[in-house]
């Protein structure tokens, strides 16, 4: 496909990723060109936004990751919560915003289910194998050791704005 006939993106970020959709749920819809793999967490406390330096890329992102075997998107997100940055949140108090359907440079297309949910109990962080810092974001357009996941921040915003459903 060339360039001209890559579809719109809502939002793009560094290493070519780019959001293409923003899909409604159920939490547990199918879609028939690209399976759901992976779930995100965007967690606020106190108005800011956890983000987590993922070592490999340099990027950072909302904690998140891959969705195992016999495992719902649901309770992957709050492993991958606790997993890559220390937080604890029960699967139960995620809010399910929707799918997010992104293009990656080096990998398929694929879907992924975005959580929303608030802390009021921040946890210490410990750095581990992935992951390099953890990082309560305010807004500002850089921060220092890595670069924005622009699409991250995008979906943020966009759980932020989504009515429970």
């Amino acid at each position: 496909m060339t360039t001209d006939q890559q579809p719109h993106a809502l939002a793009t970020g560094p290493l070519d990723v780019r959001l293409l959709a923003l899909e409604p749920g159920p939490e547990e819809r199918t879609f028939g060109d690209a399976p759901v793999t992976y779930a995100l967490v965007a967690l606020r406390h106190e108005g800011r936004l956890l983000l987590v330096l993922e070592r490999e890329r340099g990027t950072w992102e909302l904690p998140g990751g891959g969705i195992d075997p016999g495992e719902t998107p649901r309770v992957a997100a709050a492993r991958e919560l606790r997993e890559e940055a220390g937080q604890v949140i029960a699967p139960e108090a995620l809010r399910f915003v929707g799918f997010s359907k992104t293009a990656f440079a080096d990998r398929p297309v694929a879907y992924g289910a975005v959580f929303a949910a608030e802390t009021t109990a921040v946890r210490p962080f410990t750095p581990n194998e992935e992951i390099a810092a953890i990082h309560w974001w305010s807004g500002e357009p850089e921060i220092p050791g890595g670069l924005l996941q622009t699409v991250d921040t995008y979906l943020a915003e966009r759980a932020r704005s989504t009515p429970p459903a």
